[in-house]
């Protein structure tokens, strides 16, 4: 076996892991998808090196989160927009653009990060990892703390491996685990366990809801301290009243909207088509829904640029 291929069979069944770990570092799956090529070119460049002292796993997360931590000293967080300020109590007003030149937090599509049984990655790709909530909290944390919390809490490596790792002491991780746990003590990311049916009808409730132009069977849908944010703009709603006089605006008549069903992050999605003058329907957007078993409880919107890339959806309906 060539080197070339003996390194590529040992380190391609880790590529869906550590895109999500680069992910879950950043926030942003451009600079994830950049950061794994980076990751693997580091690799190969160091194979030869690589003496077996630890796992081809731990040397790749080694080199992913060393690399996910230059990167970050360069960059600030990537909020949502309930991250930057209070909820608006007025859905008539217009949507605020956020100040200065935000770096906004991104969607990933679930079939980028997620895999079958048995592949390596599935224990490290699961959906309740991969929320949106988790991954916003985790945007509230120095890039040494992320890192900490992501290799001790998530992938579960012993904290003398951490600090190999991180070239660091294991009293220094476990202090920074002990702040980092610290900061999101207050964050609630629970994700209720519920079946695969529930998750599907409450996405077709919301989906049938839109395309129909029907307050009513959203308002069923919608858990009364129900939130909706748009990404892109600073302006967000809380409480169910608020956030359907807010969508009352935006509905229009039966027919107005398109909806197709993708997985983002773990959760329910709607891709969002918005009806032309033509009568064809062009692309607008992806939601991502946070559901429980008292309905939906979250609607995060994201505009067509974190949609069309990623998700394997068409930019026009016909």
């Amino acid at each position: 076996m060539s080197t070339i291929e003996e390194f590529a069979t040992l380190a391609e069944p880790y590529r869906r892991e550590l895109l999500a770990h680069c992910y879950r570092m950043v926030g942003s799956v451009d600079e994830a998808e950049d950061l794994v090529q980076e990751t693997y070119l580091r690799a190969w460049r160091g194979f030869e090196k690589f003496e077996g002292r630890s796992s081809i796993r731990t040397w790749l997360y080694t080199i992913a989160t060393n690399a996910c931590l230059n990167e970050r000293n360069q960059r600030s967080r990537r909020p949502l927009p309930s991250g930057l300020g209070p909820a608006s109590d007025d859905p008539a007003a217009s949507l605020e653009a956020a100040s200065g030149n935000v770096l906004w937090l991104q969607p990933i599509p679930d079939i980028m990060v997620t895999s079958g049984p048995g592949d390596p990655a599935s224990i490290v790709t699961s959906r309740e990892q991969l929320r949106l909530a988790l991954i916003a909290s985790l945007q509230k944390l120095t890039p040494r703390q992320r890192a900490v919390y992501l290799l001790r809490e998530v992938l579960e490596f012993p904290a003398a491996n951490v600090a190999v790792m991180l070239e660091t002491s294991v009293a220094a991780v476990k202090s920074t685990l002990q702040r980092a746990r610290a900061s999101l003590a207050n964050v609630d990311t629970a994700q209720e366990d519920l079946a695969e049916r529930d998750i599907q009808d409450l996405l077709e409730q919301y989906m049938n809801a839109f395309e129909k132009a029907d307050l009513e069977a959203l308002e069923r849908a919608l858990r009364q301290d129900a939130a909706l944010e748009m990404v892109g703009s600073s302006t967000w709603f809380s409480g169910m009243d608020t956030c359907l006089r807010y969508l009352a605006c935006v509905v229009g008549s039966p027919g107005t909207w398109r909806m197709l069903p993708v997985r983002a992050n773990g959760q329910p999605a709607a891709a969002a088509y918005l009806r032309r003058d033509d009568g064809t329907y062009e692309a607008f957007g992806l939601a991502v829904l946070t559901v429980t078993s008292g309905g939906i409880s979250r609607i995060t919107v994201f505009g067509k640029e974190n949609l069309l890339p990623w998700f394997d959806v068409p930019s026009a309906l016909s």
